[in-house]
Order: C-alpha cells, then structure tokens, then sequence
C-alpha cells in the first residue's frame, strides 16, 4: 500500500502559530466574555408539562421567546407528550409565579392546554458543586493522562500529549465562548469524551513513533517522526470521518438536546486529528525526544545466554 509522504513536522512552525493564534484568541474570549453557562451550574427553575398529544417544541420556543423568556431551554422529556423548560433564575419572581407566567405564554398559542407536572427549583450552590465537580473531573483526567503517557512511553511524550489535548480543550471552549453557546452537563460531558479522543489519536502516532525510533537507526528524530506520522495518516483520517459522519447525524437530527453536545464533539474531532499530527508530535520533538530516549536497555552479559 502506498504511504503519503507530506512533511508534516517540517511544516510545524506554521502549525504552531496557527494553534498560537487560535488559543490567544479562545483565552482572550474566555477571560472576557467567559462562558455562557446552563441552569445546570447557574440555578435556576426546571418545569415539566404535559399534553394529550405531542407537542410542538419548534412553537413553544418562540412562543417562550415572544413572551420574554429567550433564556429559556424547551426539550421533550421521556416521551413526545412530556416537555421540560429550564429557566435561569428571574430576581423578585418566585418559583409558583414563574411557573403560572410559563404555563400561560404557553397555552395563548395552542388549541390544547398544557398540564403542570411539576416545578423545581436548582439552587446556585448546587450550580456552583457541579462547576467545581467539572473543573476536577478536567484535572484529574490531565494528570493521569500525564502519568500514563510518561510510563508507557517518555516524560517529553507526556508534556506534547498534555499540551495537545488541552490545545483541543481550549479551542473548543473558545469556540462556544465567542459563539455564546451554552455550556451545560452534556456540553461537560463531550469534552470529557474530546480528552478521550484526543488522547487516543496522539497514542496510536506515539507508538508508531517508538517503534520505528527503534528500527530505523539511519535517520534524524525529525524524520522518522515525519514517516511515522505519514505511516499512521491513513488510520487516523478514516477514524475520524468514520466518526464525524455519526457526529453530523446526531448534530441534524438528533434534536436540541445533543446540539450542543454534537457541535464540541465535531469541532473536537476535527481539532483532535490536527494536534495529533502538527501539535503532539512537534511538541515532543521540541522538548529533545530522541531515538536513545525510547531505545530498550541492553541486558548486561546478554551475550554469554546463547552460550552452553
């Protein structure tokens, strides 16, 4: 089989300002405008109605946005007949009056009325345990990502995984910083699935990496790390349009719900492969990695065991 012969790692400074660029911008975003954050961390008021037949999510939503309530998140909940609204907190308004303004926007445009299942209410301190829950969930999987990498291959393999999957993790984030998306539990969630994905991609071109640093012993760092990332193109390209296909399903018709989740998952994707190529390796490469670095030990006195 043929194997592509692109110079990746000759091309990594142009890589590196592209990524240096994109990551001040999503910093700069962060720090500014930060995140726009869900009921999940926020607090704010859940409510559960009900209908005789399905409902229309589509006219509910503008109906809520007609009425003033444009903050608010309208999903069915179990089945077609049972939706859930969440509302970020309203000062001066209590959970009952809130929940009686909702349910009569919602009945002035619909033959049928809605039933209140009921009303509940997310307080900030349990908004504020979840976004600290989240931050260690984040920190926790960056170090043992750390450890692991430094035991299975080298401590500068470790530092260029770590900057790659956290180049994905600001990225992504800057990206719904600057778009004004909602950062939820589900949008948590997929970037805790990007660190997964993330991580794997500069695995696979790691171990490639180690392998031929121990078989090609003619050539520079530079080089064998470029053949090894052309060697593993081909895998890493259809693993990832394998998995942007289902991505992009889910992103059309999987509903509001996973919008979000569909839209980190995608631009993870996408930024995931290009770390995995112009980002980890590049880094580790910059940090002296070398042939000697992953070279197995010779057992002394090796040579007298074949002897009688």
């Amino acid at each position: 089989m043929k194997t592509t012969n692109i110079n990746f790692i000759g091309n990594r400074n142009i890589a590196l300002i592209f990524s240096g660029i994109l990551t001040i911008i999503s910093i700069a975003s962060l720090g500014v405008r930060g995140l726009q954050m869900g009921i999940d961390f926020t607090g704010g008021t859940l409510i559960e109605v009900g209908y005789q037949k399905a409902a229309d999510l589509t006219t509910l939503r503008n109906t809520l946005d007609a009425e003033g309530f444009s903050d608010a998140t309208v999903q069915n909940f179990g089945t077609t007949k049972d939706v859930l609204i969440r509302l970020k907190p309203q000062e001066g308004v209590s959970n009952v009056d809130l929940s009686t303004k909702v349910l009569e926007a919602i009945n002035k445009t619909t033959n049928e009325p809605a039933s209140v299942r009921r009303v509940e209410f997310v307080g900030p301190q349990v908004g504020d345990d979840l976004a600290e829950d989240g931050f260690l969930a984040l920190l926790y999987s960056t170090i043992c990502i750390l450890i692991y990498v430094a035991w299975r291959f080298e401590w500068k393999f470790s530092v260029g995984a770590i900057l790659a999957t956290l180049h994905d993790v600001i990225v992504t984030l800057g990206l719904f910083s600057v778009l004004g998306l909602e950062f939820d539990l589900t949008v948590l969630a997929a970037v805790l699935a990007l660190i997964g994905y993330s991580l794997n991609d500069t695995i696979v071109v790691y171990d490639r990496i180690r392998e031929s640093f121990r078989q090609m012993r003619n050539k520079s760092t530079e080089e064998i790390m470029n053949i090894s990332v052309n060697v593993t193109l081909s895998r890493t390209i259809m693993t990832s349009l394998t998995v942007l296909l289902v991505l992009v399903s889910l992103f059309f018709l999987g509903g509001e719900v996973i919008h979000n989740f569909s839209i980190v998952l995608l631009f993870g994707v996408f930024f995931g492969t290009y770390s995995s190529i112009f980002i980890a390796s590049p880094m580790a490469l910059l940090l002296g990695v070398s042939p000697e670095d992953l070279m197995i030990p010779v057992k002394e006195g090796a040579e007298l065991d074949g002897r009688p």
